[in-house]
């Protein structure tokens, strides 16, 4: 097996300045990835992963947006014009207990979990490598698990996992595969965004752990491996997977 396995390749990964999505942009380049376009809101975050790799392109842009799927389709064409892997991985998640909920934020989660990636394959689709293209999804075990307090989120995963399955069936016969990996509780910026502090962070991390068969939380590490391995050609007869990886949670 090559340990250049995306050689010449252009990857596109969203959500890429933070988290698994800054992890798995960096993993793509190592890997070989001749560019790794990296989209998200936050320019500054942007640069500084494309500070730590020369193949990595940035593009501001919300890709839940038609305007920001359009920048990225214009970033991939003026590289080529071909996409070999895509990385959905912008994601936000919102507490949402019912007796709370509002319109803004089941409009949020939705449309950047959810509306975001049809938006942006859609767009995409005409570039992706056929045969030979993959897209992989970030999801998460909320996806197939009930989630009290944050049952918009869970939906909106619950959504991914459907994206996935029927991606998967539809593509097919172009010859792109279609995954999706389900983390459970991750270490990344996510909880800072809902408002926690680092105290409150560490110790839902805390309470979380002794539920974890495994006994710990995810590391971005944990997830990254998965996503590209999803996207190697080694993985040719692998699609419609959504593959869990929470320690062991769901057999708990």
């Amino acid at each position: 097996m090559s340990d250049k396995p995306f050689a010449d390749q252009t990857v596109v990964v969203t959500g890429g300045g933070t988290g698994i999505g800054r992890s798995a942009a960096l993993a793509f380049a190592d890997l070989g990835a001749k560019h790794v376009v990296v989209t998200g809101r936050r320019a500054e975050r942007l640069a500084e992963v494309a500070a730590l790799h020369p193949a990595v392109v940035t593009v501001t842009a919300d890709v839940r947006e038609e305007t920001g799927a359009e920048a990225v389709a214009a970033a991939v064409t003026e590289l080529g014009g071909t996409v070999d892997v895509l990385v959905h991985n912008a994601g936000v998640f919102r507490f949402s207990p019912l007796e709370a909920l509002s319109a803004q934020t089941v409009r949020e989660v939705v449309d950047i979990n959810l509306v975001g990636p049809l938006l942006l394959t859609g767009k995409l689709l005409p570039m992706l490598r056929s045969p030979g293209g993959g897209i992989v999804l970030v999801s998460s075990r909320a996806g197939h698990n009930a989630s009290p307090g944050s049952s918009v989120y869970a939906a909106s995963k619950a959504g991914v996992h459907s994206l996935t399955r029927s991606w998967a069936a539809e593509l097919a016969p172009k010859g792109i595969r279609v995954n999706a990996v389900a983390p459970g509780f991750v270490r990344t910026e996510a909880y800072a965004a809902n408002g926690l502090g680092p105290e409150q962070v560490e110790g839902l991390f805390e309470g979380v752990k002794h539920q974890v068969p495994l006994g710990r939380v995810g590391e971005t590490d944990d997830v990254t491996p998965w996503i590209t391995r999803l996207a190697e050609p080694s993985s040719s007869l692998v699609t419609g997977q959504i593959i869990t990886l929470d320690g062991g949670m769901d057999v708990a």
